[in-house]
């Protein structure tokens, strides 16, 4: 398996564990939180503070639209590293481990400028990358090729050796077609094994800790 001169991490459920469902269920009845992402599209309100909007503000309007569920709606701004918990600690040793070998590892992530900020303050790891391309800042969102051709422009590495792990099977597949070495992150052991192969990591290095 071909080597690689960077390794890209996606962050939500790669990085840190993304459920909001999860955070929900903890606190109203599972037919209630059903309902609520149903009719909120709470999904799409979270892509739009990814491609660029303010975070609280339209968290905030889409509450103010649903006041049925506006004090819910805004859990998602105001308790918002409760919806991204715990950090995936094998990942963080992978990402650890590269940079300990002098693998350039960077972060390309859908996620917005305002949450990105307070990720990055309960989770310091995420200042450890050599770059980041964060989404809400690029003013695009993965699975559009763009992105990974602003990557491609801003780091100058040929596509062919970046490899790029990712949670969501139609981002893999368009890191794929940009001809980006890829990786479907299902759990860290998988990705683990993956860097193994491609030579950047032995297999103690990669072991969890």
């Amino acid at each position: 398996m071909a080597g690689a001169d960077a390794v890209i991490f996606d962050i939500g459920n790669v990085l840190i564990e993304w459920n909001p469902e999860r955070f929900y269920d903890r606190i109203m009845p599972v037919a209630a939180r059903e309902r609520m992402f149903a009719t909120a599209d709470l999904r799409g309100m979270n892509d739009t503070v990814d491609k660029g909007g303010p975070f609280r503000d339209t968290i905030y309007a889409t509450a103010a639209r649903h006041p049925e569920f506006e004090a819910e709606i805004r859990m998602w701004h105001d308790r918002w590293i409760e919806l991204a918990t715990p950090a995936i600690d094998h990942s963080l040793h992978l990402l650890r481990a590269l940079r300990t070998r002098g693998v350039p590892v960077f972060a390309l992530s859908n996620f917005g400028i305002g949450s990105f900020a307070c990720a990055a303050t309960e989770y310091p790891f995420l200042n450890e990358f050599d770059r980041r391309y964060i989404s809400g800042h690029m003013g695009v969102t993965k699975p559009d090729p763009r992105i990974f051709r602003m990557v491609e422009e801003g780091c100058g590495i040929a596509p062919a050796r970046l490899l790029f792990a990712d949670d969501r099977a139609d981002c893999v597949a368009a890191a794929s077609a940009c001809g980006w070495q890829t990786h479907l992150f299902e759990h860290p052991q998988g990705w683990a094994d993956r860097l193994v192969a491609a030579g950047l990591l032995s297999q103690e290095e990669a072991k969890a800790p």
